[in-house]
C-alpha cells in the first residue's frame, strides 16, 4: 500500500509501524521524524497548503489527513480522486482508537497493541508529586493557550495537572494578568518556538512565577510519539 501522510505525527507513526519509504511515498515539509527516513520521502507541501498536483502525480492508495491540521477544502478536493482517511483526535482514547485502526488497516494489530501499551506505560511510570495549576502557552503576540477540547489538555490532565484555562475551548488568547493565577507556566517549543529569552521576558512581568520550557511534541503529537516521550516527562517530573 502506498500512503501519503498530511500530518507530521502520522508520518512518524507510519514509520513506527515499520513501513518503508516505498510505502510512505509523500509527507509534508513539517514531517521531521524519523530523521533517517523522511529525507527519502517526497514533500507535498505544508499541512495547510498542500500541492494537490504533486499528490495526484504520486497516485497514492491512501491519504491520511487530520481534521484540525489540514484544510477542509483541500482534503475534499483529494477525496474526489483518492481514498482519504480523515482522523479526528482530541482525546487519548481517540489516539488509542486511531492506533488500533491503523494497525488493522496495515494488518499489524499486534504492533498496534504494543504501541498502545507503551503509551499507557508512560503515564504509569511517571509521577508528578505536586498536582499544580498550569498555564500552557503555545503562541506569543498574542499569548495563546489550550482549552479543554485539545489533545494537550488531555495529556496535562492525565499527569494530574489542572489546566488553568480548562473552561475555555480550543486555543484562546490570554493576557499576562490572567497568567497570574497559574502555579506554573509551560512555554511550548511549538508551534511558537519559545526559548530561554522568552522565559526571561515573561519573568520580568511575573517575577514570582515558575516558568518552564517544555517539549511541544511530547504534549501535542498524537499517534505513536508519546511512547517515546517517557524520558522527557521523567525529567520534567523531577522539577516538581
Amino acid at each position: 500500500m502506498k500512503i501519503i501522510s498530511l500530518v507530521p505525527s502520522i508520518t512518524e507513526t507510519l514509520f513506527d509501524f515499520g513501513l518503508s519509504t516505498d510505502e510512505v511515498i509523500g509527507r509534508t515539509k513539517f514531517c521531521i521524524h524519523p530523521a533517517d527516513s523522511v529525507g527519502n520521502v517526497a514533500v507535498i507541501g505544508g499541512t495547510k497548503n498542500l500541492n494537490i498536483a504533486k499528490i495526484k502525480a504520486l497516485k497514492p492508495d491512501l491519504i491520511i489527513a487530520n481534521k484540525e491540521e489540514n484544510e477542509k477544502l483541500q482534503v475534499e478536493e483529494l477525496m474526489k480522486d483518492f481514498k482519504v482517511w480523515v482522523t479526528d483526535i482530541e482525546t487519548l482514547e481517540d489516539n488509542q482508537e486511531f492506533i488500533s485502526e491503523l494497525g488493522a488497516r496495515l494488518n499489524k494489530q499486534a504492533l498496534a497493541l504494543d504501541i498502545n501499551q507503551k503509551i499507557n506505560s508512560v503515564f504509569i511510570d511517571v509521577n508528578f508529586s505536586q498536582k499544580r495549576n498550569v498555564a500552557y502557552l503555545i503562541w506569543k503576540n498574542p499569548y495563546m493557550t489550550v482549552g479543554s477540547d485539545t489533545f494537550i489538555n488531555q495529556v496535562l490532565e492525565k499527569f494530574g495537572f489542572e489546566n488553568l484555562f480548562k473552561d475555555q475551548k480550543r486555543y484562546p488568547e490570554v493576557s499576562v494578568k490572567e497568567l497570574q493565577a497559574a502555579d506554573v507556566i509551560f512555554l511550548s517549543s511549538e508551534p511558537f518556538p519559545f526559548q530561554q529569552k522568552h522565559i526571561d521576558e515573561l519573568q520580568l512581568q511575573l517575577p514570582e512565577k515558575e516558568i518552564i520550557l517544555v517539549d511541544g511534541e511530547a504534549f501535542s503529537w498524537f499517534g505513536s510519539h508519546l511512547m517515546k516521550a517517557g524520558d522527557f516527562f521523567k525529567k520534567l517530573s523531577q522539577q516538581f
